[in-house]
């Protein structure tokens, strides 16, 4: 927790107006309050102000492979290794000199200039709760297990909850959607995954349905037949739709919450925009069977509709429903090459590529920035039951679009990619990357709910990367 600053931006707090005095009383508020490093750091922007970078990108998508994805046999394979680390799988080249992945991602190997892997991200939890946690908001969880595997309004927020309120909406649409459902295998939904301390307000639209299923909804978009444009406007008949949908927003008794939810719904369904955005059916079917006929394939098209709307970051989770092979996701514990080579890669394979075949062709890459990622990697070697295990010590991400080169390798692994050999990379500075990506400062200042200040980010950018 060392390099823990916890701040942010904040209309309440502008960092060039913070004096000496106003400082050191920020710095004595307590747990979550501002080292001596940072109050200095705080005087310096009260002299020069925030250092706010150039926006790269409009949107950010984040796919989410929930269980840990093994970089051994995906990006950052190991062919000189021992067998019980190497595997089976065997490296592929791409269309980039000198990059190879995974035999098993050949659409992704035609693709390698549009992105660049991360080799070299690390942290130390091993837990999923707590990993997921640190990997979407950049910061480790505060509240000690059991706790820390459930959302709670002490946390730090997603960072889609954090650029609807500093950026805010940029059509009749959410701002920050979660499809098909948040993270929640086997116990209560994880931490990380909303607003935190920021309040329901800016919670994600969360559709909670799968749009490879014919009984797909939207939500709260999936107006009642009988609701015409007149009673829409009638407030009871949206009170009735939104209560109808109660799981699409959070049930919090926040002042101003409800209020706030009863005007984003209206927002929506009187949004020929946002209703259009929802319905796959626009898409023809070559272009749905190309991402996959699977609840990932199609969460990862619409998230492709959505940012195509104006949606400011969507995030995609890799749905997980334990039982029988693959069935726990990217969380392979037993049969590892079997499940990757069947039921994971296939998938994940075809949609990324897919995505990014799409937003290129449309001109939206260069505006959208892709990040794909789990919470860890998984161990160097195999298991007693052919299984790999949680690994956090180094594991790869892969980033596309949004101002980032494409066709590189950042960061390296070691002989066996157990720890970081160069240029290792926290999820700090990944987040911090992405605030940078939309032209946000990393070292802005947002406020919890006791108005202590935090920073969007305790990382720093990886401009190499840019």
């Amino acid at each position: 927790m060392g390099r823990e600053r916890r701040t942010e931006p904040s209309e309440n707090l502008d960092p060039r107006a913070i004096n000496r005095r106003t400082a050191i009383r920020l710095g004595g508020i307590g747990l979550g309050g501002l080292t001596l490093p940072n109050l200095l750091r705080l005087e310096r922007q009260a002299q020069a102000g925030p250092d706010q970078p150039k926006a790269r990108a409009k949107s950010v998508i984040i796919l989410f492979l929930s269980g840990g994805p093994s970089h051994h046999d995906m990006w950052d394979l190991k062919p000189e290794a021992p067998e019980e680390i190497r595997g089976t799988f065997r490296p592929i080249a791409t269309n980039v000199s000198g990059i190879e992945i995974s035999e098993h991602m050949p659409r992704m190997a035609r693709l390698a200039d549009k992105y660049t892997i991360v080799r070299s991200v690390h942290h130390k939890q091993s837990g999923h709760p707590a990993a997921a946690y640190w990997m979407m908001v950049g910061s480790p969880i505060a509240r000690p297990a059991p706790n820390a595997s459930f959302m709670s309004r002490v946390d730090r927020p997603h960072p889609g909850s954090v650029v609807a309120k500093l950026l805010g909406s940029r059509t009749k649409v959410p701002p920050f959607v979660m499809l098909p459902e948040a993270m929640a295998p086997n116990g209560p939904e994880r931490a990380g995954q909303h607003a935190g301390f920021l309040g329901g307000s800016f919670d994600p639209y969360r559709i909670n349905s799968d749009p490879n299923q014919p009984d797909f909804t939207p939500g709260v978009l999936a107006l009642p037949v009988d609701l015409t444009h007149d009673r829409l406007l009638d407030r009871r008949a949206l009170r009735q739709v939104v209560e109808a949908n109660a799981t699409v927003f959070d049930r919090s008794t926040e002042m101003g919450v409800v209020d706030d939810q009863y005007a984003r719904a209206f927002d929506l369904v009187s949004s020929p925009l946002a209703q259009k955005a929802f319905n796959l059916d626009d898409e023809p079917d070559t272009v749905r069977d190309r991402y996959g006929r699977h609840v990932f394939g199609q969460s990862v098209l619409l998230a492709r509709r959505m940012v195509e709307a104006g949606v400011r970051l969507v995030h995609v989770n890799w749905v997980r429903h334990d039982g029988g092979i693959g069935g726990a996701g990217y969380d392979t514990h037993r049969h590892h090459l079997e499940a990757a080579q069947n039921q994971l890669l296939p998938p994940t394979d075809a949609a990324f590529s897919s995505l990014v075949e799409d937003l290129d062709t449309r001109g939206l890459l260069d505006e959208t920035l892709v990040i794909m990622m789990g919470e860890f990697g998984r161990t160097p070697k195999f298991n007693k039951d052919a299984g790999r295990d949680h690994w956090p010590h180094c594991f790869s991400v892969v980033m596309a679009g949004g101002g980032i080169q494409g066709g590189r390798v950042f960061g390296a692994s070691d002989k066996i990619g157990a720890y970081p050999a160069t240029d290792p990379v926290l999820p700090a500075d990944l987040l911090a990357t992405l605030y940078h990506c939309l032209g946000l400062a990393p070292d802005a200042l947002i406020h919890d709910h006791q108005n202590r200040p935090f920073t969007l980010a305790e990382g720093t950018p990886i401009t190499r990367l840019l």
